[in-house]
């Protein structure tokens, strides 16, 4: 199993992401804020199913039998399980302008960055 590590300076915020990442309880502990993104299981199917057949060049076929024999079945001993560690659930099927909004306010709640505005993040409609 190859190992490996990044060096990461201090920051006000440093974001983390991985499917596994709340599995490991000593792991969850150090995040002061943690979020997971919720996708309906038939979205999370059809967006892999897409992936693999477009980019990796499976078949159907090979994609459902790894989905049913290693996927699915992992999702649901380590991944869901672990949901309960997060503070914050949003969801991959709505907009993410609302949702964003929400998170930034999670963060300045926190306080991570102290006045609000400090993410430099800047919301422009079209």
């Amino acid at each position: 199993m190859k190992t490996y590590a990044d060096l990461v300076s201090p920051r006000q915020i440093i974001l983390v992401e991985g499917t596994l990442i709340f599995v490991r309880l000593e792991l969850a502990k150090c995040f002061d804020l943690k979020i997971v993104l919720e996708v309906d299981s038939d979205i999370r199917f059809i967006r892999r199913l897409r992936r693999d057949m477009m980019k990796r060049g499976r078949t159907v076929e090979s994609v459902v039998q790894q989905y049913l024999l290693t996927v699915r079945p992992m999702h649901l001993r380590f991944i869901k399980p672990s949901k309960h560690q997060a503070d914050m659930m949003i969801s991959g099927d709505e907009s993410c302008d609302e949702q964003l909004d929400e998170v930034l306010q999670r963060i300045n709640s926190v306080g991570v960055l102290g006045e609000a505005g400090k993410t430099g993040y800047t919301k422009t409609l079209d």
